[in-house]
């Protein structure tokens, strides 16, 4: 299996059930919600992120979702059991965009493409924090906390890269690559890459732009993958 083909695997939870980001044609009680109550649930989702943006987790409240979408708590309710609830469901969704990220991972990054490839990989992870940052904070300081739902869903998102990763270093002729330990290198520099991704605007004041950070750390990781 090539690293990019991880990243099209999805992971089963721990109790064998259907994964979650699956699981999106169903109401808490178990009905098919339909085509209206899809779109519903969507265009809920899409206003807990617009207002955990403006407000954070601590002041996201149900029945200002709910008067955003135009629809009742009751409503809200038929779909998520609180807000938080919301916020997890919007994390596995958006989880599922570190996807397109693994084609990088298909090229050889030893060749003359590679140190480019590892470039395109970290800009585009830069760029989905960038588009989902409230809600992916939120559910890294959940995990922090003990949330173990949360915790899983972080898992599963970068869970495909730190495997391509762990796979390419395992595959690195170089004699550097015999001092790592694949999966603790590679977990290692996805911890690097996100916390990069995360905090890449406060570097601005030292000097360092968003192009810096992100050649930065594609260098970095395209060195420790290859060396």
């Amino acid at each position: 299996m090539t690293p990019g083909e991880l990243l099209h695997r999805m992971p089963p939870t721990q109790d064998g059930a259907r994964d979650p980001l699956k699981v999106q044609d169903l109401a808490l009680d178990g009905r098919a919600i339909g085509e209206r109550g899809s779109r519903t649930r969507s265009r809920i989702l899409t206003s807990t992120a617009t207002i955990l943006e403006a407000v954070g987790i601590n002041d996201l409240r149900v029945v200002d979702i709910a008067r955003s979408v135009g629809c009742s708590p009751a409503t809200f309710y038929q779909y998520f059991r609180d807000s938080s609830d919301a916020v997890l469901a919007l994390a596995e969704q958006v989880g599922e965009e570190t996807i397109p990220l693994g084609a990088e991972m298909r090229i050889d990054w030893r060749g003359p493409d590679g140190a480019a490839a590892a470039r395109r990989m970290v800009d585009g992870f830069v760029r989905y924090w960038d588009a989902h940052r409230a809600v992916l904070r939120t559910r890294n300081l959940a995990a922090q906390e003990g949330d173990q739902r949360f915790r899983e869903v972080r898992n599963r998102a970068l869970r495909p890269l730190t495997e391509g990763l762990a796979l390419m270093i395992s595959e690195s002729p170089g004699e550097g690559s015999k001092e790592l330990t694949p999966y603790a290198a590679a977990a290692a520099l996805v911890a690097m890459l996100e916390r990069m991704a995360e905090f890449h605007s406060d570097l601005e004041g030292y000097g360092a732009s968003r192009d810096d950070v992100v050649t930065t750390t594609a260098l970095i990781i395209h060195s420790t993958v290859t060396r």
